[in-house]
Parts: C-alpha cells; sequence; structure tokens
C-alpha cells in the first residue's frame, strides 16, 4: 500500500462566519508534487493554515504524514507567503537558515544550552551550510540577508525550510515576489528537492504548473484533485473560478475574468501595455479598445 503525505476527509472549516471551505477530500501519495490554484478567498492559504495545525477543522479529519496536524515537527518544511526582510536587520544568510532549526516549545534556558555546546552549533552551521548548497548559495553564506536579489532571497528561505530534511515541504506563493527568470530556477529547484520530498504549493501564477508539477488541486471553497500537470479548460477554469460552459478556453486565457495575479491586462504596463491589443477587443473595464480615446 502506498504512503500517504496527506489523507483530508469531509473536512470543513469557518472562520466564525461562512464556510471557507466544505467537503474538502483529498488523499496525497508521499513524492507527489501538487500545485494549489484557485482565486483569490477560494480558501487556499487556509487548507495550508489547517495542515500546519495553525488553525483546527469545524469538521472532517486530517492526517499529515500519518499524524495529526501540527504534530510533524521537523519533518514538515514551511515556506509563508510574506518574507519581506528590513534593511536594517544584520541577519546573515547562514543565520536565516540556521532559524530554521529552531524547534517551536523550545525554552530559553534549552536554547541557550545548544548555543554553548560546540557540537550542537558545528552541527548546525554544516545543516545550514548543507542546505545553501542545496539552492545554489553556500558562496553566500556570511552576506547580509537583505543585500541578496528578490530571487536569492526566496531560495534561503527554501533553504530554511528544508534545512531541518522534511519529507513534507508547504510553500504558499513561492514564486510571487521574483521576477521571470528568477522564477523559472526557482520552479528548476522545486522539481529538484521533489525527488526527496513531497511538495505542495499554493500559487496564483498557473505559468508555475507546467513541467514541473505531478497533480494539480483546484480550490474554490471545494478541492478538486486532477492527478495531472496539463492545464485543461476544464482546470483553468476551476483555478480561475469561472465556468467553463459559459466561457470559451479562449476567452479566458485573453479576455476573460481571469484574476490579475494569474494574467495582466493588455494596458497593464508589465504586459504590453496595449501594443497587442486589436481594435474592438475588450478592455478590462469591460468596453470595447475601439471606444478608447
Amino acid at each position: 500500500m502506498q504512503h500517504l503525505a496527506l489523507e483530508i476527509n469531509d473536512l470543513w472549516f469557518a472562520y466564525g462566519g461562512p464556510r471557507v471551505l466544505d467537503q474538502v477530500n483529498l488523499s496525497l501519495p508521499a513524492g507527489e508534487f501538487l500545485a494549489v490554484l484557485g482565486p483569490n478567498g477560494g480558501g487556499k492559504s487556509t487548507l495550508l493554515r489547517l495542515l500546519l495545525g495553525l488553525v483546527r477543522p469545524g469538521g472532517g479529519s486530517v492526517r499529515v504524514l500519518g499524524q495529526d496536524p501540527g504534530q510533524a515537527g521537523g519533518r514538515i518544511g514551511y515556506l509563508p507567503q510574506f518574507t519581506n526582510v528590513s534593511k536594517n536587520f544584520p541577519i546573515t544568510v547562514l543565520g536565516a537558515v540556521a532559524l530554521g532549526l529552531v524547534q517551536p516549545g523550545f525554552s530559553g534556558l534549552a536554547c541557550l544550552g545548544k548555543w554553548l555546546d560546540p557540537a550542537a552549533r558545528r552541527a548546525e552551521r554544516e545543516a545550514a551550510l548543507s542546505a545553501l548548497a542545496r539552492v545554489g548559495l553556500a558562496d553566500q553564506a556570511g552576506r547580509r540577508l537583505s543585500d541578496l536579489s528578490g530571487g536569492q532571497r526566496q531560495r534561503v528561505f527554501i533553504a530554511r525550510a528544508i534545512v531541518s530534511g522534511p519529507e513534507l515541504l508547504l510553500l504558499d506563493e513561492p514564486t510571487a515576489s521574483v521576477d521571470g527568470k528568477s522564477r523559472h530556477e526557482l520552479m528548476a529547484l522545486l522539481a529538484e528537492l521533489n525527488r526527496d520530498m513531497t511538495i505542495v504549493m499554493v500559487s496564483h501564477d498557473m505559468s508555475t504548473v507546467d513541467g514541473c508539477v505531478t497533480s494539480i488541486a483546484c480550490v474554490n471553497k471545494s478541492l478538486h484533485h486532477h492527478a495531472e500537470s496539463r492545464l485543461t479548460p476544464e482546470i483553468f477554469a476551476q483555478a480561475a473560478g469561472v465556468d467553463l460552459r459559459a466561457s470559451c478556453p479562449v476567452e479566458l486565457v485573453a479576455h476573460g475574468t481571469v484574476p490579475h495575479r494569474v494574467l495582466l491586462d493588455h494596458n497593464h504596463p508589465d504586459c504590453c501595455g496595449g501594443a497587442h491589443r486589436h481594435e474592438g477587443d475588450v478592455a478590462g473595464d469591460g468596453k470595447p479598445d475601439g471606444g478608447r480615446p
């Protein structure tokens, strides 16, 4: 029988109001690379919080690596969505990665005793250097974290998430704050890490799916698991939170009501600034472009 990294049955959750997630079921085999897609407010990040044990389900059950959420400790690595670093924060790259070895619940006395133990400090340094080497940044260990580029910092945070040698890596929007080149490099890195660990990645960016993930979960209150990595029209519609029956797949990609974090409007400066818009195309305000001044 194949070992399951995640097992979710009839789960529902609410923040005191309407249900954010409802009737969620998922059996994810170990070794998978799962992309979790869906519209804003669909419950993707909440699902990660449930897997981490940060919130408890209103009903149903969740098992993570065969245990209750929050019980797997160092067997899980986590990269949160927001990892901004103040320019005034003097931590080094190596120090940032070593923070991934601090166990939740450690008392100050226990941490002090560990810090005073030369063997323990040496082991932590070696583990942090090994994690940095794995993400291609061993030569940056002594630099200040705030001096790195956005793509490099994201690699450091991934190193921090894997420094304990986890079996499961949970990622919340790992490519949201990096440029196109860094995004491609990060996805190649994650594909390599997937050889040794199960990965669950929440993303708004559907371009991250191609060629890397092994399956896709579309989350929009409920969850639809697709055991394939191709973005079919059905998957695209579920991920965008629109009705496939009411839209042509080409319309979904080109002009439909797709969240702007997935596809930019022609007028957006990071797109083409309108250079490739055809007369008569519908603009972001719903009016034909031909009527624009």
